[in-house]
């Protein structure tokens, strides 16, 4: 097995994964993939919770990944406990008892420079032995579930943090979905599972596509700068109402599909990732540039078939 390149056996996803009884019923979700351990983006969607009473919130994956400061990986842990919590690549790299050998378990694709991939690894080795002197971590990371399905306004949304098929798949990410190929095949699945979304993240680049049977949202990240012009992590939400602040959305049958900014406190992060990457730590030379907001593409970028900008940011993005 290729470190970081290639998925263990277990991160494949059973087919009858996403046909189960529905995990709860609401009328507004937010899905928050790719945290990465950044607690000012913690704290900007508690505030965005506070905002929207009855809203619940699933966690997908790598809700840990820049935080390996044992204090700092609690004070994470401790605010996502409020939250239905599921399981990333890092999170099940971190709960195993024995190295799989899939270092970070990103399962990158050949595009991605072997050099990145060599540093996402070390990430991860650091970031074990943070979780191996916290008693009783690896075991609470472990036990959470892959997958969920949950009915929000009475519609079931599928819930993963890389595609329909593995726990790391890169088949959600703007690259795959802009094929058409792909597309069919999965608003196929869609129609199968009887699904009207299913919102994931795992590639770091937000997208969003709405198909005849079913939309599919990848929020990027949401504790790292996605768009140019903004330095903000962005979440999906999933509700039977509008938000007046979203970034794009989509319509499906009363549903409204749309992603969030989530505008943390950039200063303090900044500081708190510094302190634990020093510059040419693996870390500083991987991600410091898109934290800082460089080379990143507008929001339109993300948009594929069906999903428009909001009018309010229609109006920035004409303005840039």
């Amino acid at each position: 097995m290729r470190a970081g390149r290639d998925c263990p056996l277990d991160y494949r996803l059973p087919a009858e994964a996403f046909t189960a009884q529905p995990l709860f019923g609401c009328e507004t979700l937010y899905v928050v993939g790719g945290l990465y351990g950044n607690r000012q983006a913690l704290a900007a969607l508690q505030r965005r919770v506070e905002s929207e009473p009855g809203v619940r919130v699933i966690c997908n994956g790598d809700a840990h990944w820049f935080d390996c400061d044992p204090q700092l990986f609690l004070q994470v842990e401790q605010g996502l406990s409020a939250y239905t919590l599921l399981r990333g690549n890092v999170e099940t790299e971190l709960g195993r008892t024995l190295d799989s050998g899939a270092g970070c378990g990103c399962a990158y694709p050949m595009s991605v420079d072997d050099s990145l991939v060599e540093r996402s690894n070390a990430m991860q080795y650091q970031l074990n032995q943070t979780v191996q002197a916290l008693p009783g971590m690896a075991e609470q990371l472990a036990a959470r579930p892959a997958t969920a399905v949950v009915e929000v306004g009475g519609r079931r949304v599928a819930i993963s943090h890389g595609d329909e098929q593995s726990l790391a798949g890169w088949q959600c990410s703007r690259e795959a979905l802009s094929e058409p190929a792909r597309q069919q095949v999965l608003d196929q699945w869609l129609l199968h599972n009887h699904c009207e979304v299913l919102a994931t993240s795992h590639s770091c680049t937000a997208v969003a596509l709405n198909l005849q049977h079913g939309a599919v949202i990848n929020n990027g990240a949401a504790g790292m700068p996605n768009f140019s012009g903004g330095r903000y992590g962005v979440i999906t939400r999933i509700a039977t109402t509008p938000h007046a602040a979203a970034l794009y959305r989509a319509e499906r049958n009363g549903l409204y599909i749309e992603a969030l900014a989530l505008n943390y406190d950039h200063a303090q992060f900044l500081n708190d990732f510094d302190r634990q990457w020093p510059p040419a730590s693996p870390a500083a030379l991987s991600y410091r540039s898109r934290i800082l907001g460089q080379a990143l593409l507008p929001v339109s970028s993300a948009l594929l078939t069906g999903f428009s900008l909001c009018q309010s940011l229609c109006a920035m993005e004409a303005l840039t």
